[in-house]
């Protein structure tokens, strides 16, 4: 495969830098992560995630991209955002949960006028929280640095379906806002050839790496990749790159399973309702905001 589409002479994927040793995480009580361990048993007794640890909390369908692969924008003209004690009530649900990983996405959650309000209500639960967008010049448009002291994992999506591989160039800026920042990149058919490139560029600006297929979703063009590919793909990335890709090994062991869910997450879309146990079922359950 050859280079992504960049102009020559500009820093991009290939600039150099020293590696990252990480920032100083959040301070979450003891007696939290003493469930956790406890719920962590429980599951390996039972041979099955009944303790969901993860959740993907979409808090919007709005946002200004039209990615291909994404069938989100398809209503954002026409999408209300649940009210903000709504949102809360989610939230005080899910804190009472097993969930330890919190993730606001969307949509993009930076659209929302009320997200500076939320993301300082979801800092005193006992959480990491990650935070994932795509928008271009954030430092220009929103406060990053305050909006940075609430989010442990600042998720920048970039990549082709987002048309924002030039966001590349920005990274070493990015990790100046407080959070530890962590590049998202949805890959299809067409861009597996690609992932080193990034891979390393996230390595030299010392940022971690998120790796995840271009799922065919409802009302979207069809981008998944080889998935057997993606596995192998991903997983020499990550031996390549240690410390790099956050995304769990076995991630890119169940993308060959026939749906590759995992009950160990789970899916909050933007009306409140529980996706369970994840997206491509089509199947939504429980209201969170109740």
């Amino acid at each position: 495969m050859g280079p992504l589409p960049r102009a020559a002479g500009r820093k991009g994927l290939s600039r150099g830098g020293p590696w990252w040793a990480g920032r100083a995480m959040r301070k979450i009580p003891k007696k939290r992560f003493l469930q956790v361990a406890g719920q962590i048993l429980r599951n390996k007794m039972a041979k099955e995630a009944i303790y969901p640890f993860y959740c993907s909390f979409k808090l919007t369908r709005r946002c200004n991209f039209t990615c291909s692969f994404c069938n989100c924008w398809h209503v954002k003209n026409r999408w209300k955002d649940m009210p903000t004690e709504d949102v809360k009530a989610v939230l005080d649900n899910l804190a009472r949960s097993s969930v330890i990983v919190c993730s606001f996405e969307g949509g993009d959650p930076l659209v929302r006028d009320d997200i500076g309000e939320l993301l300082r209500y979801q800092y005193e639960k006992p959480w990491y929280l990650l935070f994932t967008t795509s928008e271009r010049d954030m430092e220009q448009r929103y406060p990053m640095p305050e909006y940075g002291k609430y989010i442990d994992f600042l998720h920048i999506s970039i990549d082709e379906g987002h048309k924002n591989l030039d966001m590349y160039d920005d990274l070493e800026e990015y990790t100046k806002w407080g959070s530890i920042v962590t590049v998202q990149i949805v890959v299809t058919k067409n861009d597996i050839g690609a992932l080193e490139q990034k891979i390393k560029r996230c390595h030299d600006a010392g940022v971690k790496a998120v790796v995840m297929c271009a799922v065919h979703l409802k009302n979207t063009k069809d981008h998944l990749p080889d998935l057997w590919q993606m596995s192998r793909v991903g997983m020499e990335m990550k031996k390549k790159y240690p410390g790099v890709i956050i995304s769990p090994d076995g991630y890119f062991d169940r993308i060959t399973w026939d749906h590759g869910c995992d009950t160990s997450s789970i899916i909050v879309d933007a009306d409140g309702f529980l996706w369970y146990p994840c997206r491509v079922l089509e199947e939504k359950t429980i209201n969170l905001i109740d």
